[in-house]
């Protein structure tokens, strides 16, 4: 077994009026909300894909079909709960997560903190052992028009 080994997510998600947002585990007060099978908290979606690839796991559809009725409007953070014991019992623990969200607005820096805080106790990791960063587009593509989100994660995991 690998002592290391790297993950990389990347996710998008439809803006909607109408729909909750839910992002890094926590709800943002919006006009927009990402569209999905489940709550489409696109930044547990890619960290939960980084993960799952770093340890040879496939993907968060393998996993979390958005075929089956009962992940419907489903708890990301549940998801992302499951994740972490299935690559527990391959072996490996979170050495880090650093991730990228990309969104015109609201603006997200101010959440970050809160995110952290709620992801490092869903996923059993430190706190300083999760990174969040955020930017916009300039105006540019679907995320620039306000019309979605996207995210980037990638997750180094480690054999205990």
């Amino acid at each position: 077994m690998t002592n290391f080994r790297i993950g990389f997510g990347y996710d998008v998600h439809q803006l909607q009026s109408g729909y909750e947002f839910w992002l890094g585990g926590i709800r943002l007060h919006h006009q927009k909300g990402a569209v999905g099978h489940s709550d489409a908290d696109v930044l547990i979606h890619v960290i939960c894909d980084a993960l799952l690839g770093a340890a040879n796991l496939r993907d968060i559809g393998y996993h979390f079909s958005d075929k089956d009725p009962k992940y419907k409007g489903i708890d990301s953070k549940i998801l992302l709960c499951e994740v972490m014991q299935l690559i527990r019992q391959e072996g490996y623990e979170v050495g880090n997560i650093d991730s990228t969200i990309c969104l015109q607005v609201p603006k997200v820096n101010p959440h970050i903190p809160e995110m952290k805080k709620c992801l490092s106790e869903v996923m059993g990791v430190e706190e300083r052992n999760i990174s969040i960063k955020a930017t916009t587009t300039e105006r540019l593509g679907f995320v620039g028009r306000e019309e979605g989100i996207s995210a980037y994660c990638v997750a180094l995991i480690y054999a205990k």
